[in-house]
This record gives structure tokens, sequence and C-alpha cells, in this order.
């Protein structure tokens, strides 16, 4: 039975030694390289005294930032990554809850590192060489347990204060079976990384890749400013498959490039983390006729995602995309509002059960007992189930439908309102790109954002014939760009600030 992560590494990188794992396209790691730097990178750790322990990486996205990841398991500790574009208060608040005792920095980031005052600062150069030592590294795995924590990922918490999930090598095996299973990657995949590297959504890349001998690209986050060469990037290598946030691909789709540009090699790609407007996934379906579409749902505290969809069917024009199925060995139950479950067609709160539930937040017992629950309708022995806040229902295919976040359902003029419905309105529009709806519950206002060619008086027409009067934003706020959080995500947060704030 497999037990560690390292093992999908150990058996790819004795059977190709000399492939390509991990890429910018300029500079590149093979899989027996990955392998001897992580093994060198986890005996100077274990050989400095860490074990069973976060050990922060503080590098730029690049294959030796990766192999660091797994250097520091090879040592029996956890990872934790931070980025220079973090702001400070965000960094200091999650080395306030860790309480780390080491740092890996690359030398772009090595004075900032230092600054962080641990008690051990690495320079990745300088021990990435480091004389493998077999016998400490056997002795650690010898004592290692597929519960064993391996990475810390840091989510933005309500109160402003990051939450820190953890997962263990045992989710972490399950997802990337699972993963890799339903979407059918191979030893042919080659995957572009879109997101930063300090979340959990690069392990749709990171692990497959490790497991089946795939290779990924890390794309440069300024290429998603620029979608026509963000599409020349993915045919100079030959991309086949990319997993990315909704907005990575409306950012291409809503400005015409794949009109200027269509990916030659795209012949996959699974998109999550939001709902993709319809009109924006119908370009892309256009684009790519021959190409497998996936729809992923899932949250960080079932290690990334949880559900799939396979477009194997077209849907109804006012159709919602399907999350569709449970990956295997995780299940989904819809809780209504007395914790029962919700009658089939009825929406409930969508609840996660399964290895993929990760182990809560790091030294935080209060909010992981709020959200990491006993399944309510098990009364005879303990399981744990993840709430994850979600409202969903089933379809008549009998596939699960995401339907709105509970932040994104209100009372307004006392009508319960779904402001996903409102934004799927404005998208049917002709002329909108995105739009994003918010509440302020100060001004009782619902506010709309949008970008696209049409104008305020067009839109608010458009609304009028198809929504209810008490659903019509009170205002209407056209942009250039929606804000996007750090890895590609619509930044509602932000969105909201600025409703209140222009109030």
């Amino acid at each position: 039975m497999q037990k560690n992560i390292l093992e999908y590494l150990e058996k790819t990188a004795e059977r190709l030694p000399e492939k390509i794992a991990f890429s910018t396209g300029k500079e590149s790691m093979s899989f027996s390289e990955v392998q001897g730097q992580a093994r060198s990178v986890g005996t100077r750790l274990a050989a400095s005294g860490l074990s069973g322990e976060s050990v922060v990486i503080f590098m730029d996205k690049h294959p030796r930032t990766v192999t660091a990841f797994w250097g520091v398991i090879y040592a029996g500790c956890f990872y934790v990554c931070l980025d220079e574009k973090m702001p400070r208060a965000r960094i200091d608040s999650i080395l306030e809850n860790l309480r780390p005792r080491a740092v890996i920095a690359d030398k772009k980031n090595f004075a900032t590192a230092s600054s962080l005052g641990l008690e051990h600062t690495f320079l990745y150069d300088d021990i990435c060489g480091t004389e493998c030592d077999r016998a400490a590294l056997a002795d650690i795995r010898r004592r290692q347990c597929d519960t064993d924590p391996i990475y810390v990922v840091f989510t933005s918490g309500s109160t402003g204060v990051p939450k820190g999930v953890v997962a263990c090598h045992r989710s972490v095996i399950d997802y990337t079976e699972s993963l890799t299973q339903a979407l059918g990657f191979d030893e042919n995949t080659v995957f572009a990384n879109q997101t930063p590297l300090y979340f959990d959504a690069p392990l749709k890349e990171l692990m497959p890749t490790l497991k089946l001998g795939a290779t990924t690209y890390f794309v440069p986050r300024m290429l998603f400013s620029f979608p026509v060469r963000l599409v020349e990037y993915l045919d100079t290598y030959k991309i086949n498959t990319v997993c990315w946030v909704v907005s990575a691909l409306v950012q291409i789709s809503s400005l015409g490039a794949l009109e200027a540009h269509t990916p030659k090699y795209l012949t996959k790609v699974a998109f999550g983390s939001e709902v993709f407007p319809r009109k924006q996934y119908d370009l892309w379906r256009a684009a790519l006729p021959n190409a497998e579409f996936y729809n992923l749902y899932g949250p960080t505290e079932a290690t990334g995602m949880s559900c799939y969809w396979k477009a194997d069917r077209e849907l109804s024009e006012d159709e919602p995309i399907p999350v569709g199925t449970p990956f295997d060995n995780t299940d989904i139950i819809l809780l209504d509002s007395d914790n029962k479950r919700a009658e089939l067609g009825a929406e409930g709160e969508i609840c996660i059960r399964g290895t993929c539930v990760t182990m809560g937040y790091y030294n935080n017992p209060e909010r992981t007992d709020e959200a990491f629950v006993q399944n309510p309708l098990v009364s005879a022995y303990r399981e744990l189930i993840y709430r994850t806040g979600d409202i969903g229902r089933y379809n008549a295919h009998g596939e699960l439908v995401f339907v709105c976040s509970k932040d994104n359902q209100i009372k307004h003029m006392g009508h319960r309102i779904e402001l996903g419905e409102i934004e799927s309105a404005a998208e049917r529009g002709e002329g909108v790109g995105r739009a994003v709806c918010v509440y302020n519950a100060d001004s009782k206002e619902i506010v709309l954002f949008y970008v696209g060619e049409t104008e305020d008086k067009q839109l608010l027409g458009a609304l009028t014939c198809a929504l209810p009067r008490y659903m019509l934003p009170a205002r209407l706020v056209k942009m250039t760009a929606l804000p996007l959080t750090d890895n590609g995500k619509i930044n509602r947060t932000y969105l909201k600030s600025l409703a209140a704030n222009e109030n």
C-alpha cells in the first residue's frame, strides 16, 4: 500500500530519469534532478534537527521551488509556501500562527527571508547539492505514516486572519489517484500551471506529473495580461492540458484571443473555483470542438477538487454547468436547515466526507470545530465531515449543481435572492463580458460590476426584461477589468469594499 507521495517521484525517476518534469520554458528540471536535489534538501534539513514541523519555502515559482517542497517532505516535515507579492502583514500573520524554525529561499528572496528572524535560513543553492544520507532518509521514511501532514495552505479567513489548512499524505494520494482516473491524464500530458504555488490548486498539475511522468510548465504570471501571447506560449510548448480558474479562461475568450489564435495542441480543458459564464464557456467549446471539457468543484479543506463533470452533453440555454459527481472515495451530502438530508431536487448545504477531508486549520481548534463537524446523519460513531458553506442541488440527470455560496444568498425587499442569478442574466446580455454582483448590507443595495462594450442604460434594460423588479441592481458600475485575487479568481471582497465606499 502506498503511504507517501514521494513514492510517485521515486518510481517515475527510476522509469523516466531524463524526462522534463517541471519547466519555466527557459529552465527545466528532469525527474532525476528533482529527486536528487529533493533528497539533498531533505538530508540537510534532517541534519539540522528539523523533524515533524513546518518549513517555510520563500521562492519564486520555479522547478526548484516544488523540488524544495519534496525535500521538506523527505525530511519528515511539511512545507508552507510564501510569496514576495504577499503583503508583509499577511506573512507576519502566517508566521505567528506557524511559529516555524526554518525557511528555504532562493537568491532573489534570501534577504527578505533572512529578515524573518527564524532560527535557520537556508539558501536553496547551498543545500541542494548536499550529499544524500540515504540511511537517515530511510529511517525517516520508516517512521512516517500516511496521516502525517505534508503541507499547510493558508486561505483567507472571514475575520481577516488567514486559516492554515493541513493536508496529509493519504488525502493527497487519494486525490491524485481519483483526479488522474477521472480526467484521463497520462504520461503524454503536458500541463500549463496557472496558479501561485502557495495555494493547493497546483496539486492538479504537480501530483499527476509525479505519478505519471507527465510534464508541467509554469506559465509566467505577466502573460495572463496578454491573452494572445498566452495562447502563443501554450503552442510553443505544445501544452495539451490546462486546469485553470475560470477567470483565466475568460480573460482569453472575452478579449477575442481565441479568434486571433486558437490553441493548436489543447485537448483537455478543466476549470473550477468559479462559475463559468455560459457565453464564455460556449466560446471555448466552439473554438475547441474536439477538446474535452471538465467542470471541477471542491474546497481547499477537502484537498482541492472533490467533484467533476465531463461535458459529454449539450446544455440547454439557461442550464447551469453541473459539477457532476464526486471523485472516488468521496461522498457529497446535502443537508437542509434542520441538518437532515435534503429531499431529491431540493437545495441543501454541500457537505463532504471521505479521506479527502483535511486535518483542519493549523493551530486553530475553534475554527476547525466550526467547519469540520460530526456527520449529523451518523450517531453511533465519530465521522467528521466538512461543511462547505455552499448551496447545491441535484438536477434531473442526477448531477450535482452548485447553486451559490451562502455569502451570495441574500434577503432583499422580503425576498431570498441568489446574486448568481443576477450575474447570469447580465452575462447573457449583448456586449457583456463578465458580471459580478455584491450586496451592500448598510445601504441595502445590490450593486452590479461588469466589463464589456454595452452601457448602463442598455444593460439595465436587458435586466428589466429578464428579472423581477426586486432583483434589479440599484447601481451598475462599468469597469475596464474586474479585480482578481492572487490565484486568479474574482476578488469579491474588494468589490464589496468598493460598493460600500462609493455609496
